[in-house]
């Protein structure tokens, strides 16, 4: 079983600049809630209540502004600093110390994942035992992405970073379920050309072994990568049409920890106090009557 959960929220965020120069892409708005909630939303869905944050050097003050300990949401929030972005893999040699024995999920801060059955899908990939588990999304434009290609039984059989030549339609999205090998792994890996450690090379460790498989997400499903303006808003605009149409919200953490017992109602309240007078209180008040 994982129990431990990775969300990496460093970066620099080039590609959103001027907007992330004062202020960290996961703390910026996907409609009404700050990115870093939807991952977040992610690691609880599937039932992991130890997370741990890793975010950019001297913005740990901003995170726990909005996100301090986890209490207030029934589980654990720890955070570590990355002092320079160094690649993916480097979530599990900074996070050494927090995955210790165990199994672990790491999750990218800038990834957005919805979907009917998502819950259900997240919390059978929870049962990882030994071995990787990738999830997987068709895209329409494979050549810009890691693709996979698996067989019949959801093993990868090929592996290729933004491939000139078709090989596969199966992008591989920011969320990965890993046994504890992951941080030897990680630890023996070796710079790529752009000076950092790629977690398609990390991923590789595991095929070679026999022991990658696949997850995909169905046609019901949706997974957007919020890593430039023009995503950002898409993603923005597709929270604000499927909130403003069914009447729920994505990604409401205290209703996710409300629902899975976590916390109460006096939690639910004290959540309307802290965040004071706006949509959100007044959707966690429907909750609670």
């Amino acid at each position: 079983m994982i129990k431990k959960g990775i969300i990496l929220a460093g970066g620099k965020g080039t590609r959103m600049s001027p907007l992330t120069k004062a202020v960290n892409k996961q703390l910026l708005p996907i409609y009404d809630k700050p990115l870093i909630f939807y991952p977040l939303s992610i690691l609880m869905l599937a039932n992991i209540r130890d997370i741990l944050i890793i975010v950019n050097k001297g913005q740990l003050s901003q995170y726990k502004k909005i996100l301090p300990d986890g209490k207030n949401l029934g589980i654990k929030i720890t955070y570590k600093e990355q002092i320079y972005p160094r690649g993916l893999p480097e979530a599990f040699i900074i996070g050494e110390k927090f995955i210790n024995k165990d199994n672990v999920a790491l999750i990218l801060g800038d990834n957005f994942f919805y979907g009917q059955s998502l819950t259900d899908q997240l919390q059978k990939n929870t049962k990882l035992k030994k071995g990787a588990r990738i999830v997987l999304h068709k895209v329409n434009k494979p050549e810009l992405y890691g693709v996979a290609k698996v067989n019949y039984k959801n093993k990868v059989t090929l592996i290729k970073e933004k491939p000139r030549k078709y090989i596969s339609d199966l992008a591989i999205t920011g969320l990965y379920f890993f046994d504890n090998s992951v941080v030897k792994f990680a630890k023996e890996l070796k710079p790529s050309k752009r000076g950092e450690l790629e977690i398609v090379d990390l991923i590789n460790k595991y095929k070679k072994r026999n022991k990658l498989s696949a997850d995909l997400i169905g046609r019901g499903g949706a997974w957007l990568d919020t890593g430039s303006i023009e995503d950002f808003y898409k993603t923005s605009a597709f929270v604000s049409a499927i909130e403003n149409r069914q009447g729920f919200k994505i990604a409401c953490l205290e209703e996710i920890a409300f629902k899975n017992k976590w916390i109460n109602k006096n939690q639910l309240k004290n959540a309307v106090n802290f965040y004071g007078n706006c949509d959100y209180s007044n959707y966690l008040k429907k909750i609670y009557r």
